[in-house]
């Protein structure tokens, strides 16, 4: 549980931080804790009865604001860290199977050599 958090911490400390790399510990316990706070969010905003008509709450929304630009930069430094640019993060923009492929390579393990993006996070102890 404390590691998750440290790389929840981690990529909320590398807010707008679009290079350098992010191994899948980073990335993965990033997005479990997000996908673990939207179901919390979305109790709270039935509980208070601020969700709308598509099933998103007040809060829900508040918070998908607030996360979508560590995000993204952790999702363009997980390119990275498998020798891709980031810009191929904006694949999952095809329908199905763009995600298919994102998600593909997100669970890649990491190069194991330094590349243009930087040294290899495991190395570093990172």
């Amino acid at each position: 549980m404390e590691e998750m958090l440290y790389y929840y911490k981690r990529c909320f400390q590398k807010y707008a931080t679009f290079d350098g790399r992010a191994r899948r510990k980073e990335f993965w316990f990033f997005t479990l804790v997000n996908m673990l706070m939207q179901i919390a969010l979305t109790v709270v905003d039935a509980t208070l009865g601020t969700l709308t008509l598509t099933g998103i709450g007040v809060f829900g929304a508040l918070y998908n604001l607030a996360i979508l630009i560590p995000s993204a930069a952790v999702s363009w430094r997980r390119m990275h860290d498998i020798g891709r640019s980031g810009w191929w993060s904006l694949i999952t923009l095809l329908p199905l199977l763009g995600i298919l492929i994102w998600l593909f390579w997100a669970t890649r393990d990491s190069v194991t050599h330094d590349n243009k993006w930087g040294a290899n996070p495991k190395t570093r102890g990172d």
